[in-house]
């Protein structure tokens, strides 16, 4: 089986906690990653409960999500961007 890189930013803390998790369960921060991607493909869905109570997926930003997506289906509200390069922190 051949093997890929995949590179993923995360808070700095959040790398540490994950860390110290998976050293004290006797694995790496690769091999969870590479569980949990294995899992959703196994059952097609994300292995935990999303809910409103995140932020990210509360019904003030996905009624915006969807006015976008409608936007951009109907090229509305769209804008040219030159791309720039990203430096690293």
């Amino acid at each position: 089986m051949a093997t890929t890189t995949f590179s993923v930013r995360m808070d700095s803390e959040v790398k540490r906690q994950l860390d110290t998790f998976c050293s004290n369960t006797g694995l790496n921060a690769s091999t969870a990653i590479n569980m949990f991607a294995r899992a959703v493909i196994r059952e097609r869905r994300l292995p935990f409960e999303v809910t409103d109570s995140d932020p990210f997926y509360g019904e003030k930003n996905m009624a915006h999500l969807r006015r976008v997506k409608t936007d951009a289906e109907a090229g509305l509200n769209m804008s040219v961007h030159e791309l720039i390069e990203a430096e690293d922190a």
